[in-house]
């Protein structure tokens, strides 16, 4: 619920503020105690909660992973052991059907990382929306996002990351003169349209990992609009409401971090494939 002195509008604006550290005009380098000085900060302010919570999931994967691996038995394996081998076989049976060109063993490890990490990330939306900020600012913490994903800072610097593999991979796999051509004669075999395929091609090329990371942000970003205007409504239906649409949502993230490791191989499949 909004507080007593929060406005509808200005009590999702303050859900929806990250917690931001950078170098202020006036105030140095310091945490944001605005939105206006957020904005005043510039690009190479930091999204602390974004940066602490992805990283926090990261580590919470590894660990997980890890605690399995070293229990694992050949027996009958235990409840927890079965769900991460469905994930391990899950994620295989992706990139078998998805990674169709040459063959590399990074693709699977990287599919399994993005999945279950973007997972995690997402199930962070499930938690009360007015649980984190309130925890947080008993400790004097104005802000607290607690969701990654809806960060779009955090969505384009994962796409980003996997269209510096494209380009690698593409390199790698076909050589730098082979990729320029396949830019140059794509989809028309014609020297006189090489500037036509090139502008189309280059295109197509960034606009991969823009829409890989607008779509994971756009649809976490909306789903968490819908939770703090539900927030907002009298308790009673405000609980009504928010436990299918959290039940609901469990299909969401789960579905978004399916799309993206999906589109990952499939661009990096792309990327081995030879004209």
């Amino acid at each position: 619920m909004a507080g007593n002195n929060q406005t509808p509008t200005e009590y999702i604006q303050h859900h929806l503020q990250n917690l931001t550290y950078g170098y202020h005009p006036e105030n140095g380098w310091s945490l944001a105690h605005s939105a206006g000085e957020a904005q005043e900060m510039g690009f190479l302010a930091i999204h602390l909660d974004s940066m602490g919570w992805s990283l926090a999931m990261g580590a919470l994967f590894i660990w997980l992973f890890r605690m399995v691996g070293k229990s694992a038995t050949t027996g009958v394996p235990g409840k927890f052991q079965c769900a991460i081998e469905m994930v391990f076989e899950f994620v295989e049976g992706t990139v078998r059907g998805a990674f169709l060109h040459g063959r590399n063993s990074v693709i699977a490890p990287l599919a399994l990382t993005l999945f279950v990490w973007i997972f995690l990330m997402n199930l962070l939306k499930l938690v009360p929306v007015d649980l984190a900020p309130q925890l947080f600012a008993k400790f004097g913490v104005e802000y607290m996002k607690l969701v990654p994903t809806t960060d779009p800072n955090v969505t384009l610097g994962m796409a980003l990351g996997v269209f510096c593999l494209i380009i690698y991979y593409s390199i790698k796999v076909k050589g730098a003169g082979g990729f320029v051509k396949e830019l140059s004669f794509t989809p028309f075999n014609h020297w006189s349209l090489i500037p036509f395929n090139l502008v189309m091609e280059l295109i197509g090329l960034l606009v991969k990992p823009l829409s890989l990371g607008l779509r994971l942000f756009g649809n976490m970003f909306a789903g968490e609009v819908i939770f703090l205007l539900i927030a907002l409504l009298p308790f009673w239906v405000s609980w009504t409401l928010n436990v299918p649409w959290a039940i609901f949502h469990i299909l969401v993230i789960t579905l978004q971090a399916f799309i993206f490791t999906v589109l990952t191989v499939v661009y990096l499949s792309a990327a081995h494939e030879h004209h």
